[in-house]
């Protein structure tokens, strides 16, 4: 509200500024006139005794005096040419510059026309440009077009797993020692079926292409459909697809998908939001169990994990229908047997 009243008060100083300039403008074309009026009844030398001005003055404004006051009001003081101008030469080859290169920017524009002789400054060359309209054409932007997204027809269709960092702050006493053998860190693994949003999360100190492979052999095990497609993001522990140095060799993971038979899918580098329901429920992961909870080693930090993945599967959301993920999965008439 105060941002409101700042900007409001500023317009109306503008206003006033503009208001008070006009009112300025009239006064002194009245006074003008009054002037010529008064000379033309008592003489230009009483007029000027009068009015303590001088004679050439009332003589040049009953000059330009045509009966309005429009007529004498001050006339711009801007000179109709510069003695420091673009010549003919330059505007022709400026003309034909733009004309070849419409969408060329100011330096570009500059550096092509000072090959060709042009000597004037770059700022000169902007007000021109600015001046006659001559700026350059901007190309629009290709919009992206996302792909329509095709939402999961059963459990087990696609699902998606990424890893997260157990926030350091978590850790309290012989954890924190634990998780320095480790670098830091303890880890939780997410697997969440993009169908009934069933999450399977396991606690690991190791972040690498092992610790998921055994995660993906824990899941097939636990969740109670056949997993058809697995979705990750391009990290090491995933794929080697950004590995420069071993872009064909598979990783323990992609190996372990073989044998189940499931297909793997990564998303687009650098886009984490194609992972977006992994990713939203580790943001309630933080907001929820991260935010007020301490871990004084890592089976206990594995226990409150557990007891935290039943509250999470038992807890009505809105886009299945107010069902909990549980009872999304288990309204699935056809149950499939495990890999």
């Amino acid at each position: 509200m105060a941002c409101i009243k700042v900007k409001l008060t500023r317009q109306n100083r503008k206003a006033g500024a503009t208001l008070f300039a006009m009112n300025k403008i009239t006064q002194t074309a009245r006074y003008r006139q009054s002037l010529i009026l008064y000379a033309e009844k008592h003489g230009v030398t009483k007029a000027a005794i009068r009015y303590h001005t001088n004679r050439q003055y009332i003589y040049r404004w009953k000059k330009r005096y045509d009966g309005t006051l429009q007529s004498l009001e001050d006339r711009s003081h801007r000179p109709h040419s510069h003695a420091n101008q673009h010549r003919p030469e330059e505007v022709k080859l400026i003309d034909d510059m733009r004309r070849r290169n419409p969408h060329a920017g100011l330096v570009v524009f500059w550096v092509k026309l000072r090959q060709r002789g042009y000597s004037r400054s770059i700022s000169g060359l902007y007000r021109f440009l600015r001046k006659r309209g001559q700026m350059a054409v901007k190309l629009p932007n290709p919009k992206y077009i996302p792909k329509e997204y095709k939402a999961a027809d059963y459990p087990g269709q696609k699902v998606q797993i990424d890893v997260k960092y157990v926030p350091a702050s978590c850790l309290v006493g012989a954890a924190v020692e634990d998780a320095k053998e480790n670098g830091g860190y303890y880890y939780q693994y997410t697997f969440i079926d993009e169908y009934s949003r069933f999450r399977y999360l396991e606690a690991f100190k190791e972040h690498n292409s092992y610790s998921s492979s055994e995660f993906i052999k824990h899941c097939a095990k636990r969740f109670p459909y056949a997993i058809e497609c697995v979705q990750t993001d391009n990290g090491p522990e995933f794929t080697n697809r950004l590995n420069s140095q071993c872009t064909d060799k598979k990783t323990l993971f992609e190996v372990t998908l073989d044998q189940l038979c499931i297909q793997h899918k990564c998303i687009k580098p650098f886009t984490p939001r194609h992972n977006g329901k992994v990713e939203r429920s580790h943001r309630k992961d933080n907001e929820y169990f991260y935010a007020d909870h301490k871990f004084f080693s890592f089976d206990d930090y594995k226990n409150q994990l557990a007891v935290w993945n039943r509250k999470y599967n038992n807890f009505p959301m809105r886009p299945l229908g107010w069902l909990s993920p549980k009872q999304a999965l288990s309204s699935f008439p056809i149950v499939v047997t495990h890999h």
